[in-house]
């Protein structure tokens, strides 16, 4: 008895490799777009960090590209619809994924951010400040390169349906497949040991790729002795110690040119409340553009003090800052203030707080709620 293949089975199974070329082929290209983030960050230094950042490029981009090959265009190749529909869903679904792509490693290159919830705000003020610029032939370039990329993929899906019976004549889908999930187990496997050892030049690319989240094992090693996790946290600690991570303040000396009958004032609200009329009304500028990774009070006057990261708020603790060394040097006034918490004065030794927020001094530096501010605002010698 001669058993045959029923044309439907034969029509998936050649859609189902089709499929997978599609996918490698996509695969190849998001490795190439990904480069945008190997090269927007520094290097490792290092032979085995070197060795890491090839091995979680390739194993996470494919890792990726596959994912979503498996969610959203192999279910299309058990259905009963024209092939041509599921090639160009494929190719669709492609083009706005490679896309995503693309603008994240554009956003990393100028920002350093990904795409996600936390990046959003500053994605919608990039985005306005962009737009804002845009006339109607930016946009039909935009729309017209879309098409391209769009035509592009129709293209790559129709050349390997047509010439699939050849390529299943190479068999490196073993080696192919083999190569990828070495990279991708090697390189949740080194990422184990570094997070462990705190190896920094694997740890500082935890970030580079989007959707990453490498593999740590601290818990269930300490489980079984392989890592003391007391040991570790002091490690940890030592490495962020302040007194290791000094830092020259400033750089190289400032100056500027001052005018002592003019009053500068900068004011940093420290919550939600809508203070937009009162300073209308004093005629103020508002900075929508001002992002912090300060995590405390005492982080936020550091980096808008001394113009550095929190991390070195310590080290700074006995230094002026040079808007104040500046204008102690002139003869020129200073008024800072941030509320009434004395354990946060205490913090800054060569910071001198106003005890209340008046505003009569040449420069005014101010960290309070959006209350405290309107009133200052609303006085009649600051309109």
């Amino acid at each position: 008895m001669i058993l045959a293949e029923s044309p439907r089975r034969q029509r998936v199974t050649k859609l189902v490799n089709w499929g997978h070329w599609f996918a490698l082929a996509n695969i190849v290209i998001a490795i190439i777009i990904a480069s945008v983030f190997v090269i927007s960050s520094p290097a490792p230094g290092t032979v085995l960090g070197t060795f890491y950042l090839f091995a979680n490029w390739f194993g996470h981009i494919s890792f990726l590209t596959f994912f979503g090959f498996v969610i959203f265009i192999l279910p299309l190749c058990y259905l009963d619809v024209s092939q041509r529909v599921i090639k160009t869903i494929a190719s669709a679904v492609s083009a706005l994924g490679l896309a995503l792509m693309a603008f994240d490693a554009l956003l990393y290159n100028r920002t350093g951010f990904h795409l996600s919830h936390n990046s959003a705000y500053l994605i919608k003020n990039e985005a306005e400040a962009q737009l804002f610029q845009f006339g109607w032939q930016q946009f039909l370039y935009l729309l017209l390169l879309f098409v391209v990329w769009f035509g592009f993929q129709l293209i790559l899906a129709n050349a390997v349906w047509k010439r699939i019976d050849r390529l299943m004549h190479y068999r490196i889908g073993r080696r192919v497949v083999s190569f990828f999930v070495v990279c991708f187990v090697s390189g949740h496997a080194i990422h184990v040991w570094a997070d462990a050892q705190l190896y920094q030049p694997i740890i500082k690319q935890d970030n580079m790729f989007p959707l990453s989240y490498p593999a740590t094992a601290k818990t269930t090693m300490s489980r079984y002795g392989l890592l003391d996790i007391e040991r570790y946290e002091q490690r940890k600690q030592l490495q962020f110690d302040p007194d290791i991570h000094q830092v020259n303040y400033p750089s190289d000396p400032v100056y500027c040119a001052l005018e002592p009958q003019r009053q500068a004032l900068l004011l940093v609200q420290i919550d939600d409340a809508d203070i937009s009329q009162a300073m209308k009304e004093a005629d103020l500028r508002h900075i929508d553009n001002y992002f912090t990774t300060s995590t405390t009070m005492g982080g936020l006057i550091t980096s808008t003090l001394y113009g550095v990261p929190e991390l070195y708020q310590q080290s700074l603790k006995t230094t002026q800052p040079v808007l104040f060394g500046l204008s102690d040097a002139y003869g020129l006034s200073t008024e800072l203030y941030a509320g009434s918490d004395t354990q946060l004065k205490a913090q800054f030794t060569e910071l001198t707080f106003s005890e209340r927020l008046t505003g009569s001094a040449n420069i005014v530096v101010a960290f309070a709620d959006g209350g405290a501010l309107t009133r200052l605002l609303q006085r009649s010698d600051l309109t």
